[in-house]
């Protein structure tokens, strides 16, 4: 039996819609044992299939075929997780990598350095003791 790699994706649920498994398909993003796969390849048991989500690829080996969506508790009998432990590491040090080498200072300015900026900016031309009154005669 073969299932449509695009049926599969969606049916073993890892994509929500199968709209969005055939745009992965067409954007190169699903390779089937290393080969770009069209919506409409056929996928058979013991074929591994790469799911590649920016930054990591995941990848699956077809352990049972199914075109009609199954519960989450039963994902474990239809697909194997073969993922290599590089691809999560990847994953792990882009989680941290954003707040590790943040400079305190380099985001928005604080309360206190707003009201600095605003004493800079704010023009001293006028002297405060300076009469506006021109003499209405």
């Amino acid at each position: 039996m073969e299932v449509r790699i695009d049926k599969w994706l969606w049916a073993t649920r890892l994509f929500k819609t199968r709209t969005i498994a055939v745009e992965a398909c067409k954007k190169n993003r699903i390779m089937v044992n290393d080969i770009p796969a069209k919506p409409s390849r056929m996928v058979r048991t013991g074929d591994i299939v790469s799911v590649r989500k920016p930054p990591i690829t995941y990848s699956f080996k077809v352990l049972a075929l199914t075109s009609n969506r199954i519960g989450a508790k039963l994902v474990p009998e239809y697909l194997e997780n073969v993922t290599p432990p590089e691809q999560y590491e990847i994953l792990n040090l882009q989680k941290i990598g954003g707040f590790v080498d943040r400079a305190k200072g380099t985001g928005r300015p604080t309360k206190k350095d707003r009201r600095v900026l605003d004493d800079f900016s704010v023009p001293i031309f006028i002297d405060k003791d300076f009469d506006f009154d021109f003499g209405e005669e």
